[in-house]
């Protein structure tokens, strides 16, 4: 069983930054990330990191969004710079090992001036 326990979503104004931290209990932990979502649609990739520290990102982040881990710490983040309104949503943190998928309980990021 993983416990993640999330911090630092917010109110901020577009154009501004906010940065996400997610701890989990146990590990290892293979791929670690976040994901979000919106009333009335899916809940969709933001970005994730493997043990090994391949990244990956969804097309509409890239250049925005940092996703980091420090495995010492089982801690991953999340540093999103030049937010826009389009990035409001409840922040998931993600992780994945050998004994299943787990989320945390989300965090609200709204960007709005």
């Amino acid at each position: 069983q993983v416990q993640l326990v999330e911090s630092g979503g917010g109110l901020v104004q577009p154009g501004g930054s906010l940065r996400l931290s997610c701890a989990a209990s146990g590990s290892p932990i293979i791929i670690m990330g976040w994901y979000r979502q919106v009333p009335g649609k899916q809940r969709e990739l933001v970005a994730t990191i493997a043990y090994g520290g391949s990244r990956d990102y969804a097309d509409s982040v890239k250049g925005r969004f940092t996703i980091s881990r420090d495995d010492a710490k089982n801690t991953v983040s999340l540093q999103m710079d030049s937010l826009k309104p389009e990035d409001t949503a409840v922040y998931y943190c993600y992780a994945y090992k050998s004994t299943g998928t787990y989320w945390g309980q989300g965090t609200q990021v709204t960007v709005s001036s």
